[in-house]
């Protein structure tokens, strides 16, 4: 394989190859792709997922060339392809691209060059999804069978395309919770929708996520986000012993959860970011590996 474009690129079997080998990485195995290099093309912005890949990529000896949208040729009108054509013939082995417009890499699925999906517009995100399986399975082992909500802003993120995807390929059962309006078609075939109340006493996974008001034609009211959406500490008390409470930040502390829910016990947050930098280096292997 060259790409990780989607997390439909990738099969149960690979899933769970890849996040053996996270766990493998977080062991403190290691591997040397110093001969390759890597170029980071953020056309939006990002602190982890950005970061993340670079400590992905300095843990493998890697060579990185720096890119910059803003500076770059993109804004004199250069495509995204003749972008990547350049790199590609300049010796880049590895692009890692973010981009705001929705399934970017269809034009791209012929360079021949590894691509991983940073995330693109509300499409996908396949490396915090497989970030958050490794947190999930570190913590439960398994995931048949388990009950998973993702719970927020659906309709906007790519986190709840690629993970309700992922989760249902590998049998967890799956639930969703947040305003009733961005609860579309796309998720009902998945599991369904639930009151934030119904949730926290039966799930062993509740997956929150950001309120992403510039993603939206117009402005959202939040000021009872919380109370009538959103995990307070209140209802992480009601939540099973072994529950965990997820997001893939960054967080609107006191809109989607409280703030003294973020660094709760229950709380996966900051351990889904530490893991991030090993799902990472597993997708770079497995491209760059072919």
């Amino acid at each position: 394989m060259k790409h990780i474009f989607s997390i439909e690129d990738l099969s149960a079997r690979q899933i769970m190859r890849l996040l053996e080998r996270s766990l493998e990485f977080k062991a403190g195995k290691k591997a040397d792709f110093s001969d390759k290099k890597v170029m980071n093309l953020f056309f939006e912005n990002s602190t982890r997922t950005k970061t993340s890949f670079q400590a992905a990529e300095i843990n493998l000896g890697m060579k990185t060339l720096v890119f910059d949208a803003a500076t770059s040729s993109v804004t004199k009108g250069e495509s995204l392809y003749d972008t990547i054509k350049t790199i590609q013939s300049i010796g880049v082995d590895l692009a890692v691209i973010r981009h705001f417009e929705d399934a970017y890499y269809k034009e791209l699925e012929n360079i021949d060059m590894a691509i991983i999906n940073g995330g693109d517009g509300k499409g996908q995100h396949p490396s915090q999804c497989l970030l958050d399986l490794l947190t999930i399975y570190e913590k439960f082992n398994h995931f048949e069978d388990l009950k998973v909500a993702i719970v927020g802003d659906l309709m906007h993120s790519r986190v709840a395309h690629s993970n309700s995807m992922a989760l249902d390929k590998l049998g967890a059962d799956l639930y969703f919770g947040g305003p009733k309006r961005w609860y579309a078609e796309e998720f009902e075939e998945f599991g369904p929708h639930k009151s934030i109340d119904e949730l926290v006493d039966e799930m062993d996974v509740i997956m929150l996520l950001r309120v992403q008001q510039e993603r939206m034609t117009g402005k959202l009211s939040l000021d009872d986000y919380l109370d009538e959406y959103g995990m307070t500490l209140e209802r992480a008390n009601r939540m099973k012993p072994t529950s965990i409470i997820m997001h893939p930040a960054p967080v609107n502390r006191g809109v989607e959860i409280a703030d003294n829910v973020v660094e709760c016990d229950k709380s996966m947050i900051f351990k889904q970011m530490t893991n991030g930098v090993f799902a990472r280096m597993a997708m770079i292997e497995y491209v760059l590996n072919g």
